[in-house]
């Protein structure tokens, strides 16, 4: 059985956390790993605020991050096909 296999297996790896640096975006996974993704994908969360970054919260108990004042959308599923 392959470490893809395994892992979904073991049910799909959601989103437990996150934080925004001037540069990329960090995700924290359930599984453990750690997603780090250029900030330059997300513009609308680029161009934002360290208030408005900070200012998120998780959909379908992690399947995705939510940013209200933004309104940006990001889905570990979608991060993790990059």
């Amino acid at each position: 059985m392959s470490a893809r296999e395994v892992a979904d297996s073991a049910g799909p790896a959601l989103a437990v956390s996150t934080h925004c640096d001037n540069e990329m975006l960090h995700v924290q996974l359930s599984d453990g790993r750690q997603i780090s993704v250029p900030m330059e994908w997300f513009p609308r969360l680029r161009d934002a605020t360290p208030a408005q970054r900070q200012d998120w919260r998780l959909i379908g108990r992690g399947v995705s991050i939510h940013w209200e004042d933004i309104d940006e959308d990001i889905s570990v599923e979608g991060l993790l096909a990059f």
